[in-house]
This record gives C-alpha cells, sequence and structure tokens, in this order.
C-alpha cells in the first residue's frame, strides 16, 4: 500500500485511516488504473487522451493540411455545425495519428490463427472545453469503397471496433518504435559506445555510467511474439522506424515544436518532459563545463569524439540525414548530446514503459492482437464481431503478464539524482549533483499538487518514479 502511495507522491501522514471502506475506495479511484480504464475504455475522450499522456505520446502531431489519401470532408465531421475544417486547422485545432509506418506489413499467425493489423489514420479534435476528440479513422491507408471513413456519428459498434484496430496499431508502433527501439536498442548503442571508447577516469564516463546500468542485460531477453506483429512484421516495423529517428526527434524540445504541440492543453508529458529536459540539461551543462572551459578542449577530446563517431556507424548504418552530429565541434553541442542521451535512457523510457500494465492491462482498451479482418463496410458490426476480433484468452493473459512485468520498477531501482557509486570527487561536480537533486524534489512537488486536481493523475514522469537508467 505505501509503496504505491509513495509512487503517485502522496505521504502517509495525508491520508485519514476511516476505515477498510475508505482505504478500498483511495485504492480503487486513485491507484488501480484497470478500473478506470475498464469505465472509460469505450469513451471519445479518452480514446483522445491517450495520444497524450498514455505510454504513446509520440505519434499525434498538428494537422495543417489532410493528407490526400485521408479524404474527411466538413459534411462528415461537422454536420450541422457552424465549423470548418480549414478554419479549424487554421486555428490549430486539427491534430492527426497516421501509422503509415504498418501498411503492408505481415500480420503474425498464433497458433495457426492468421492475426490482423491495420495502418489507420485518425483525426483529433480540440474542443472548446480543451477535451481531445476523435472525429474521423480510416483503417487503411489507401482510401476506397472497401475502406470507410468511421465517425463517431456512426453506430455504437461500428465506431467502438474502428476504435479497436486503432488501438491495437498503436500498441505495436508503441512497443516496438516508441519502446523498445528508441529507449531500449539505442541506449545499448550509448552504452557499448561509452564501454569501447571512453575511460573509466573520463569525466563522461562518470556521468554516463549511472544511465547505462542494466541496459545490456534486459535487452538480451527476447520480445514477445503474440502480438499482432510478431515474427516477420516485427523486424519489417523496425527496419521502418529506425529511419525515421533522427536527432531533433530524440530531443523533446525539438520534437514537440516540430509537431506542433506547443499550446496543446492537458499535455503532461509534454509538460513534465520539458521541465525534466531542462533540469537535466542544467545539470549536465554545469558538470561538462567544469571539464571543459572552451569549445578547443573537446574538439581535441579523441575518445569523445571516438563515442559518437561509434554510435553513428552502429546505431545509425548507412543512414544519412539523421541531424546527428558527426564531431562534437562546441561545449553546447556536447551538453545538447549528452543530455538527449541521459533523457532518453531515463525519463523516455519511463514515459513510454511504467504505464503500459495501467492501460493495457484492462484488454479491450488495448488488445495486444486481432484475430478478424478490419470491417469494409459500415453497419454491419455488433458486439459479437467486437467479441470475435479481440485475441484469443492464452494470447490476452501473455500479454497482460509481460505489461505487468515491464510496469514493476526494478527490485534495486535507483532513481533520477541518485548516484551512491559517488564517482565523482570534485566539489564542483558534487555539488551540481546536490543541485540537481534539489530541483528534481520541487519538481516532483509541483507534479504531485498538479496531480491532485486530475480525474486520472499523470505519474510517469514525476522523478521520483523515473529510474536512472533502462533496467527493465
Amino acid at each position: 500500500m505505501f509503496a504505491v502511495m509513495e509512487r503517485f507522491g502522496i505521504e502517509g501522514s495525508s491520508v485519514v485511516h476511516i476505515g477498510h471502506r475508505t482505504f478500498s475506495y483511495l485504492w480503487h479511484s486513485l491507484f488501480f488504473f484497470p478500473d478506470y480504464v475498464y469505465e472509460h475504455w469505450k469513451d471519445n475522450s479518452f480514446f483522445g487522451y491517450q495520444f497524450l499522456n498514455g505510454v504513446n505520446p509520440m505519434m499525434i502531431r498538428r494537422c495543417k493540411t489532410l493528407p490526400r489519401n485521408f479524404p474527411v470532408t466538413d459534411d462528415m465531421v461537422f454536420k450541422n455545425q457552424n465549423q470548418k475544417l480549414t478554419k479549424e486547422m487554421e486555428k490549430g485545432n486539427i491534430f492527426l495519428c497516421d501509422y503509415k509506418i504498418l501498411d503492408g506489413v505481415k500480420p503474425n499467425n498464433i497458433k495457426g490463427k492468421d492475426q490482423y493489423l491495420v495502418a489507420p489514420l485518425v483525426l483529433l479534435h480540440k474542443t472548446s472545453d480543451d477535451k481531445l476528440m476523435p472525429i474521423a479513422i480510416q483503417l487503411k491507408q489507401s482510401p476506397g469503397k472497401d475502406n470507410p471513413i468511421f465517425l463517431p456519428s456512426d453506430t455504437e459498434w461500428d465506431w467502438l471496433l474502428a476504435k479497436t484496430f486503432v488501438r491495437n496499431a498503436d500498441f505495436n508502433v508503441h512497443e516496438l518504435s516508441s519502446h523498445l527501439l528508441r529507449t531500449h536498442l539505442l541506449p545499448e548503442v550509448f552504452a557499448v559506445a561509452l564501454l569501447r571508447n571512453i575511460p573509466m577516469m573520463h569525466p563522461l564516463h562518470k556521468l554516463l555510467m549511472p544511465h547505462v546500468r542494466y541496459t545490456m542485460m534486459i535487452n538480451t531477453v527476447s520480445p514477445p511474439w503474440f502480438t499482432s506483429s510478431g515474427g516477420e512484421g516485427m523486424f519489417t516495423i523496425l527496419q521502418r522506424a529506425l529511419t525515421s529517428v533522427t536527432y531533433r526527434s530524440l530531443c523533446l524540445p525539438d520534437d514537440i515544436s516540430d509537431r506542433g504541440l506547443e499550446l496543446l492543453p492537458n499535455f503532461y508529458y509534454r509538460d513534465d518532459g520539458l521541465d525534466l529536459w531542462n533540469i537535466i540539461y542544467s545539470f549536465v551543462k554545469g558538470t561538462l563545463q567544469y571539464y571543459y572551459n572552451k569549445d578547443e578542449m573537446v574538439q581535441e577530446d579523441e575518445a569523445v569524439q571516438q563515442w559518437l563517431c561509434e554510435i553513428n556507424s552502429k546505431g545509425f548504418p548507412n543512414q544519412k540525414n539523421t541531424g546527428i552530429p558527426e564531431s562534437f565541434k562546441t561545449v553546447d553541442e556536447l551538453v545538447k548530446f549528452v543530455t538527449m542521451v541521459i533523457f532518453t535512457c531515463s525519463a523516455q523510457h519511463s514515459a513510454v514503459n511504467s504505464g503500459q500494465y495501467d492501460f493495457i492491462g484492462w484488454m479491450p482498451n488495448t488488445p495486444v492482437s486481432l484475430e478478424r479482418p478490419p470491417p469494409s463496410r459500415k453497419g454491419e458490426a455488433t458486439e459479437e464481431t467486437l467479441l470475435h476480433t479481440f485475441p484469443a484468452m492464452d494470447t490476452t493473459v501473455q500479454g497482460m503478464a509481460t505489461v505487468w512485468l515491464l510496469s514493476q520498477p526494478s527490485t534495486d531501482a535507483e532513481y533520477l539524482g541518485n548516484y551512491p557509486e559517488q564517482r565523482f570527487t570534485e566539489d564542483v561536480p558534487l555539488e551540481n549533483i546536490k543541485v540537481f537533486k534539489e530541483q528534481l524534489e520541487k519538481l516532483s512537488l509541483k507534479i504531485c499538487q498538479r496531480n491532485e486536481g486530475l480525474d486520472l493523475p499523470y505519474t510517469y514522469l514525476d522523478p521520483k518514479n523515473v529510474e536512472n537508467s533502462v533496467s527493465l
């Protein structure tokens, strides 16, 4: 009980114990996310919320022009309303999630039964009350009579079935691209290059070693094969995802700007993430500037330059235009890159990993696989259609067990700001660590105060819950 309370930033002394009934209420209303998901998974507002503060806040971007292969009209989404898509796009109120990375991917076969995977497009609208609501879903990339655009005005089961295929698509992109590739495989590249090129007494080694702890060990665990994209499709998605990785997409301030999400309200991943990025950046800058007091010192550091060279050659072979620097020419370039590495290995992994059971534990909200093809016509879906589309029970159980395990903290977890090995000995870096920890504690208090007013608290980037490294 108290471990869970601490995770959500609630002190034991602040809980008024007035019997088992109160304990049960607190547990279910504040802590047990699957209960909340069970009650709200059909809601359009919760469907939209998950693109911002669920486990995959990486797909949504502002839509300035509709894709040519997504022929949504005003009559479809704003029928009998005094609104126009063009005007709403100009105001910055229309957002798009495009899963084209899944187009043509060969679905899995589980125990002799074919599974199904789609590459949907999802259009969302920020309403006047600051909710993000889905207004149109197309389940395949090529428009046509057998690929209708589903709308909230359709029948209950048509609309729910369309949203279910989207949630499954999001699960597969999340696990393979946002989670596995970007916060497991890339940190392994950072770690191996560090161990191969940076001496133990080097300040960069001291700075980064706590943030690559256990990463290579956890990456030896085999990925799940009981999903829609298991088998051959998994490698196709990973290959495509790697080509989409750019330096700007790994740096949160740049990524938020590029996706046009600076002003979107109730985006706690962005708000907490930017605060964390700035705190990490300040810590890294203060520490590295102590050792490098001019740009020439960075340019002449062969170990650091070789570290970056190996990250490029081993992490992004034969890839151009990633934006990742080929060499460090200034202290500022080194500071930003090291900030990105620490943020990726700690905060970003926490954001896309720690809430997996919260949002996926109730299977209908995020099925790991689907056993029927997507609907090609409207008006035919029923409750029975949806039930037969959901994955088999054993597939569901394996999925739930996996996300439960992945959502648990390590038994010997070290959280951001804590460095028990005390690799640094000089006064300046030790003072920087002290200030770093103080800033993280202030941010944690700020997040806890914000969460008190939320129906569903966002805790994944609370520094108290962010591990130093990818350890699970």
